[in-house]
């Protein structure tokens, strides 16, 4: 069983290297899987080439896709997300250090309308950050709570990253997006503890001059949350409806871009530029998705034919170590290869590989590849290469690279706490899921 072992790593190792080098994602896979056809099956075998892509491309799951990002895509160009910061940043009020609160509270909601990590960094490092150090913020604190906010991106629905990995991994995907939604309250919650303790055993770290710490008048309050109702449309448009029961992920999602539609008519920003615009951005992001992923399934095909993922398994199984040792060691690998590469392209190289073992040693699915996502998430912020780190600094052009990097550092720390309290407690990501 040993032999086909060479060939997974051979396979793997191939397309980090392409990757390494600089090639796109889906060219590194067409690549390798049209040499390992030729070795494994021959001239023949790029029938079964052809059938991938097309079971790939006419898999109905995957339409929630670009529905997702249709849907972002609406609400950023229609600059309904302007509203949302003016309304979340009246309702935060007198608290210590509301602009560090601001970042994250911010950041977890735009995580609801992008679910790309890199995207939520970008944005609020060109609109908020700047002006969290004009008026006396600590610059470390301040990029801190952003990338740690950004990060939750691709666990709070709607995340096109859950669709992916329950794609490949056969798992709910109705069920995958709601077990996101107590996990990343859970690290809201950690980032915003954090700060309150640095600020309280450092007040200067929050200035006690800011003019935005006056008193909110509840007027202003209440025409804040007046402005923020349109935006339940889109939450009981996609949560909402996954929650009852009632509608698919798919359907949701189609929902979700009504929902965005009416939300930028009430705010007076609907237009057929607009929607035109959204349409084509949404086109681009998607099919390369796709592209990446119908090159990806033969990849998984090709190391059931070559014997080499049963072979690894074996191995694997036959290590005889512990459930909770295993589940460290599977953790460890994307933790380490999502500092390098991009993490759809991780998923579509590892899930293959990790799908018998994950049976072998019966873990549930749900908490596992929750658990798997929030890793992949935590190495796009882990100097000295986490790519969501890049994204903010070339949206701060005022920073240094090495505040970034030492701004990330305890954030990473509060994930890994917050991974271990969601393994040792697996009924907080599988309570809401059970309830489907």
């Amino acid at each position: 069983m040993i032999e086909g072992i060479p060939a997974v790593l051979a396979g793997v190792g191939l397309l980090l290297l392409f990757m390494a080098a600089g090639m796109p994602v889906f060219v590194a896979f067409l690549t390798v899987n049209m040499g390992a056809t030729l070795l494994v099956l021959g001239p023949a075998g790029f029938g079964m080439f052809s059938g991938s892509f097309y079971e790939t491309a006419t898999n109905s799951t995957l339409v929630t896709i670009p529905l997702f990002i249709l849907m972002g895509e609406l609400l950023f160009r229609s600059r309904a997300v302007d509203v949302l910061f003016q309304s979340i940043d009246t309702l935060i009020g007198r608290v210590p250090g509301r602009q560090y609160v601001l970042s994250i509270v911010l950041a977890t909601v735009f995580s609801t309308l992008s679910g790309a990590a890199m995207g939520v960094a970008a944005m609020l490092g060109r609109s908020l950050l700047p002006g969290m150090i004009a008026r006396g913020y600590d610059a470390r604190l301040s990029v801190g709570t952003i990338l740690a906010g950004a990060s939750l991106a691709p666990l709070i629905p709607p995340s096109v990253l859950v669709i992916i990995i329950g794609t490949l991994a056969g798992v709910s995907i109705a069920g995958l997006l709601i077990a996101g939604i107590i996990p990343g309250l859970i690290f809201a919650g950690l980032f915003t503890t954090y700060v309150f303790l640095r600020i309280w055993r450092n007040p200067s770290l929050a200035p006690q001059n800011d003019e935005a710490t006056r008193r909110v008048e509840f007027k202003d309050a209440l025409i804040a949350v007046a402005r923020l109702l349109p935006f339940t449309i889109i939450i009981v448009s996609v949560m909402g409806l996954i929650l009852a029961g009632v509608a698919t992920p798919t359907e949701a999602g189609a929902m979700g871009v009504l929902g965005a539609l009416m939300t930028a008519a009430i705010y007076r920003n609907l237009s057929v530029k607009m929607v035109l615009e959204s349409l084509g951005g949404s086109v681009k992001i998607s099919a390369m998705i796709l592209i990446i992923m119908a090159s990806s399934k033969l990849f998984s095909q090709l190391l059931a034919f070559s014997g080499g993922a049963s072979a690894l398994t074996a191995w694997i199984v036959g290590l005889d170590v512990s459930p909770w040792l295993m589940l460290v060691l599977l953790m460890v690998l994307p933790f380490i290869l999502c500092m390098f590469i991009d993490q759809i392209a991780l998923m579509l190289i590892v899930i293959p590989i990790y799908l018998p073992i994950i049976d072998s040693f019966g873990y549930d699915p749900i908490w596992f590849w929750l658990l798997f996502l929030v890793n992949i998430t935590v190495g796009g912020i882990t100097p000295p290469f986490g790519y969501t780190l890049f994204a903010l600094k070339s949206a701060w052009s005022e920073g240094s690279l090495s505040t970034v990097f030492a701004a990330a550092w305890p954030f990473v720390a509060l994930f890994i706490l917050g991974m271990i309290i969601l393994a040792v407690a697996p009924g907080l990501t599988t309570y809401l899921p059970s309830k489907l």
